[in-house]
Order: structure tokens, then sequence, then C-alpha cells
């Protein structure tokens, strides 16, 4: 119990906490986690998300944090999956863009009587 309390030190500065706190709503409001100071792998599960977002403000908030908590550099976001659909891979976009200029249509379109693409 002693190694937790020890491991959480750097919470108990109010600018850490403060940081700690715009992660977690930055976090609440792009994915509906909520996230609690008093979970075991809080800095684990702040890393992850940090990794998974699309926001660049919970980006920085999470990269000033770790320059203030030099514990918190060692953590690694897990490696970010496979986007899928419906239980199959999604293709990258790069991917996807090169592979539909190379293979034509296969049938004609028809949109409201206007032959579409």
């Amino acid at each position: 119990m002693n190694s937790v309390a020890n491991e959480r030190n750097w919470l108990f500065d109010p600018s850490h906490l403060k940081l700690v706190q715009q992660c977690r709503r930055l976090i609440q409001s792009e994915f509906g986690v909520k996230l609690h100071l008093n979970e075991d792998h809080l800095a684990q599960h702040l890393a992850e998300y940090a990794g998974k977002t699309r926001s660049k403000h919970l980006v920085h908030t999470w990269e000033a944090l770790k320059q203030r908590v030099p514990e918190l550099g060692q953590i690694d976001a897990a490696p970010a999956a496979a986007k899928t659909y419906r239980g199959q891979e999604i293709a990258g976009s790069e991917e996807e863009a090169g592979g539909e200029e190379a293979r034509p249509r296969k049938k004609q379109v028809i949109y409201r009587g206007q032959v579409v693409g």
C-alpha cells in the first residue's frame, strides 16, 4: 500500500492535479469514459486515451503533464489496434484512395434519372 501512495505523490501538487483534471474532462467529452482519481492505473489510462484521441488539446495537456512528472514519461500507451467495422479490418485511407482509382466501377449508377459517376 505504501508503494501505491508513493506512485501517486505527484497528484498532490495542484498544478499537476489541474492538468489531470483537464485530461479527464477531455477524455469524458470525447470518449464518454469517466476516469476516477482513485483508479489503480490512472496514468496508464490517461496515456492510452491520449494515444487514441483526435484532440490536439488532450495530446498537448498529456505531454505537459509528462514533462512535469518524470515518472509518467516511462508509461507507454498501448499500440493502437487496427480499426474495424462490423468485425472486419478497415483499410488505411492511403490504400483506399489508390484502390478506388485503380478499379473501374462495375455497373452504371443512376440517381434520380441522371447517370452518376
